[in-house]
Order: C-alpha cells, then sequence, then structure tokens
C-alpha cells in the first residue's frame, strides 16, 4: 500500500507562467498585491513598502530570511534594485512589468529543474524505525570510528541526521527542523540516560533501542506538525560543465551572452557584486543549479 507520505507534488513553473500569461487574472493579482502594499494609499510603492513583496519572492527563491546571511540580503537588495531602477517609489503599472518579469524567470527556472514537494508526516519515519533496515543502519553508525568521549547526545542527534527523506526524515539541516523535531527526540531520552556520558557507556544493543526511541519519538512529531520538504531530483554530475569545455565556440557563445546581459560601470567593468549574477545566468547552460541551491 503506498503511503500518503511517499507522493509528492511537482512545481514546474507551469501554474506561474499560467497567471502571468492569462491577462485579466494577473491584472486582478497585481491589483489585489498593490493595495495591500500601498500604505499610504499614495498610488505609489517607496522601498519600504516593497519589502513584503520582495521578503516573499526571496522565500519563493528559497533564500534564507532577512538578516541571516549578507550573500541572501544582498539578493534581496538587488530585487529591490529591480524594481526600482533608481527611483525612490514606482507606479502599479511598473510594479506590474517588474513583477511578471520575476515571476516569468522563476518559472523558467522551475521548467529546467523542476521541485518536488514532498509531506513528511510520520508515517515512514514509523515505519523505518520498526524495519531490519533500522537496525543495520543503527549499528553501522554504532560502529562508525569516533572520539570516545563523544557524548550519547551528540552521536543520537549525528544518527538522526543520517536518516534520509527517503525513510521519512526531513533534513536536520534546517533550523526549524533541528529545533522542533530532532532536539525534542533527544530531549525525550533523558528520563532513561544520561545525555551528556560519553557514548562508549552504551554498547551497541542499548543504543539501536535508545536510537529507535528517538527516532518514534521524531516520528510522533512529525505525525503532530508534518513537515514539507523541497528537493530536486536532477542530478548534477558536471557532464554539461565537460562538455561545454570542449566545445571552445559554445562556451564562448555563451560566456558572450551572459556578459552583454551584466551591467557594467563607464569603463566596461563588471562590479564583484553582480558576479554571483553572472553565474546564475550560466547555471542553465553548464548543467547547474542557482548558485546556492545545492550545498556541494
Amino acid at each position: 500500500m503506498e503511503s500518503r507520505e511517499s507522493r509528492a507534488t511537482v512545481v514546474d513553473g507551469s501554474q506561474i507562467r499560467h497567471l502571468v500569461e492569462n491577462k485579466d487574472a494577473f491584472h486582478r493579482y497585481v491589483d489585489e498585491k498593490f493595495v495591500e502594499l500601498d500604505k499610504d494609499k499614495s498610488g505609489k510603492l517607496n522601498v519600504q513598502e516593497l519589502q513584503p513583496a520582495v521578503s516573499k519572492i526571496g522565500i519563493a527563491l528559497g533564500l534564507p530570511s532577512r538578516g541571516s546571511s549578507p550573500d541572501s540580503d544582498h539578493i534581496y537588495e538587488e530585487v529591490t534594485k529591480e524594481f526600482l531602477h533608481g527611483r525612490e517609489s514606482i507606479n502599479k503599472e511598473e510594479f506590474s512589468s517588474v513583477l511578471a518579469d520575476i515571476l516569468l524567470g522563476m518559472a523558467d527556472g522551475l521548467e529546467r529543474d523542476p521541485i518536488f514537494l514532498q509531506n513528511i508526516n510520520g508515517e515512514e519515519l514509523q515505519r523505518y524505525a520498526n524495519s531490519a533496515e533500522f537496525e543495520v543502519d543503527a549499528l553501522a553508525i554504532y560502529s562508525e570510528p569516533d572520539e570516545e568521549d563523544k557524548s550519547i547526545q551528540s552521536l543520537i542527534i549525528q544518527a538522526l541526521g543520517n536518516i534520509s527523506v527517503e525513510n521519512g526524515m526531513p533534513p536536520t539541516s534546517d533550523q526549524s527542523v533541528m529545533k522542533n523535531k530532532v532536539e525534542p527526540a533527544v530531549e525525550s531520552l533523558s528520563t532513561c540516560i544520561n545525555l551528556h556520558a560519553p557514548r562508549g557507556d552504551l554498547d551497541q544493543v542499548a543504543f539501536v533501542e535508545v536510537f529507535r526511541k528517538a527516532v518514534e519519538h521524531a516520528a510522533w512529531q512529525l505525525k503532530v506538525t508534518p513537515v514539507t520538504v523541497a528537493r530536486s531530483e536532477k542530478t548534477y554530475d558536471g557532464k554539461s560543465v565537460a562538455r561545454l569545455l570542449r566545445q571552445k565556440s559554445e562556451l564562448e557563445k555563451v560566456l558572450h551572452m551572459t556578459w552583454k546581459s551584466l551591467p557594467r560601470d563607464r569603463h566596461g567593468s563588471l562590479s564583484r557584486e553582480y558576479l554571483r549574477v553572472g553565474l546564475d545566468i550560466l547555471a542553465p547552460d553548464v548543467g547547474l543549479p542557482p548558485l546556492g541551491i545545492v550545498e556541494e
């Protein structure tokens, strides 16, 4: 029987494109957003009034919230500049034009690299905790060479991070997953073991059972408040980069088109701040994801 958790929703940009290309629907959408943002009812949007829209665009692009990273903050600033182009404020028509361009750009990116949204609700994780595969994986983790004085708490956190999305665990690199799922699961063990004791205090059998309890608690947490995970199933293996490097004329063409699309100063030089933008423009041609999407 297929788990409800195993089914994923594919986001391929088609709905965004449909919205923008349906003039009546897009005009209604713009009207609603403009009224919502135009707090002073001036008929124009200034820098401050644009920020909620810019923040939503950032979230849609997969960026962390403002203030969490200088790199992502720079992108938020660039999106704001894209709207204003040096002006103090913009009217509804100008807002509509820039928004349409941004949304179509997002749709193009999603068409190239669709995102799969998967609901993680604890079903797969509970099934995994009861499987033979779990015991094999737990023993493998316990047997990995590590510092003898490493605490049981650290070992359990590391072990939870090793469980894949396919087995029902959302990525523990996500701060909210660590805070709301992993840490409560580990803390739940404090009534039966000393979490600060060295890992050597647990033998293999005891570790498997303690780890299972943590996984089951995490599964219960996910059942109470499921998590939606966005992931790409495209493989980035460098083959497109190698192919482009072998074809000198194609490489020069791609670099020339990228260079033409970037803003330069009066001396023809490119500001360092636009290097990231250039890499993102190159990404589709060299078979790479947008900068920062895949950690490696």
